[in-house]
């Protein structure tokens, strides 16, 4: 876990470049969203821009597991970027609606309630893919969100280059978020709420890094 925790401090830290053991620049931002905010990958996937309040750095979570909504924290060390970003997805909507498109996948339940909410800027995804596709469930072309195998894909890639040999996923991120908060001091029932669990005995799971690692009887010769 901690070589991970280090693998994904630096390319998440690290600035725009080429190194072979980072994220490409098109995750990095993702990377650093899931792991200030402990998210799931399809939940900070899933964004959208009215769900980003920069004036409380909140971060909206809609239906996440048990189709539940909850706030975490927008980590204000991503403001910059994440701001710049959105400049860039308007511009990328903005061509779109120039060539006739422009209109996002909308729940059914509330595509009914809002009917004109699919072409507001609000409703459009924080990462947007960078080709529109066909949506097999209307058959129309419209541009979907960031997969999340190419997501997955990049950061596996990423620890491979590093050298480390354990396990690094997305899901890698969620952990780390939850560790460092516990070893920081917050109560274990506020890391409850902003990782979405139902039950703070799942949450209880990451109390153990914070023993002592390894079996707690020492050896005779030490």
């Amino acid at each position: 876990m901690r070589d991970c925790v280090r693998l994904v401090k630096r390319y998440i830290r690290d600035g725009r470049n080429e190194r072979s053991d980072t994220l490409p620049d098109s995750y990095r931002l993702i990377g650093q969203v899931l792991y200030g905010s402990g998210m799931r990958l399809m939940e900070c996937l899933r964004l959208r821009v009215k769900d980003v309040d920069f004036d409380r750095y909140q971060i909206l979570v809609r239906g996440g597991k048990g189709d539940k909504d909850r706030i975490t924290m927008l980590p204000m060390a991503v403001e910059a970027a994440l701001r710049g970003h959105l400049d860039r997805v308007r511009i990328l909507w903005d061509a779109d609606r120039r060539a006739g498109d422009g209109e996002v996948w909308m729940p059914e339940g509330l595509a009914r309630k809002y009917p004109g909410a699919a072409k507001e800027w609000g409703w459009q995804w924080v990462f947007p893919s960078r080709s529109r596709s066909i949506d097999p469930r209307s058959g129309r072309e419209r541009r979907h969100h960031v997969l999340e195998t190419g997501v997955q894909r990049a950061m596996k890639s990423a620890a491979r280059a590093s050298g480390v040999v354990k396990q690094a996923t997305c899901h890698t991120l969620r952990h780390s978020f939850a560790t460092h908060l516990l070893e920081a001091g917050y109560d274990i029932r506020t890391v409850q709420e902003l990782l979405g669990h139902a039950d703070v005995s799942t949450t209880m799971i990451y109390t153990h890094v914070l023993n002592r690692p390894g079996i707690a009887v020492r050896s005779p010769l030490d």
